[in-house]
């Protein structure tokens, strides 16, 4: 594994140790980042299932400011500071040993919000969507971030999910990509008409 592009392309990065983790591959990441950028000015990145950081790491190389790395395993942890070191980003990151829900909760009481998002649970976890919805509903979202939804091929998620809306997926082999918008004004929208329906109902 390595770097695609950007200020650390061609920088080699390490895996976990053990079969524990799923390594996004080189490939896929070049063709996820052409979808999503593949470049950017700027802006906040949050890697919630980590493993070695690939995913995150290559978002600051493109461009993004700042980028918080969570996983709940030590040895993920210990692999994305390596990662982070070896790529020379490490002034650009946060790095937090975490289950995905506590770390939720931590980022919403320090303010936080992310422009871009990677949602890359073990494959046995169906709870992409749960996740999105707890993102929103915590305002851990900017305007129109972008969420990449990492998944077993043979499952599929909503088109929409209240809150956003699916722009792309790819499958590369057993490894599907949905990249969905999050649309904060509908969101918002949807709040206000369920708070006029519930003075109309008094």
């Amino acid at each position: 594994m390595r770097v695609v592009s950007g200020s650390a392309k061609g920088r080699p990065l390490k895996s976990v140790p053990g079969n524990g983790t799923r390594p996004t591959t080189d490939k896929v990441k070049e063709a996820l980042f052409s979808m999503i950028g593949p470049y950017f000015e700027g802006g906040s990145a949050l890697d919630l299932f980590a493993g070695t950081g690939g995913l995150g790491i290559e978002a600051l190389s493109r461009g993004m400011e700042r980028a918080v790395f969570v996983d709940m395993e030590q040895k993920s942890i210990d692999t994305v500071r390596a990662n982070l070191k070896a790529a020379k980003l490490e002034g650009q990151a946060e790095v937090y040993r975490n289950d995905a829900g506590r770390a939720l909760g931590a980022l919403e009481k320090r303010g936080r919000a992310f422009d871009l998002v990677f949602l890359d649970p073990p494959y046995r976890m169906k709870h992409g969507d749960e996740l999105m919805l707890a993102l929103a509903g915590k305002g851990l979202l900017r305007p129109d971030a972008v969420i990449v939804l990492e998944h077993e091929s043979g499952y599929a998620y909503p088109e929409e999910i209240p809150g956003f809306y699916r722009t792309r997926q790819a499958i590369y082999g057993e490894t599907a990509i949905s990249i969905y918008q999050y649309e904060a004004a509908s969101e918002e929208a949807a709040e206000s008409g369920r708070e006029g329906n519930d003075e109309s109902a008094n």
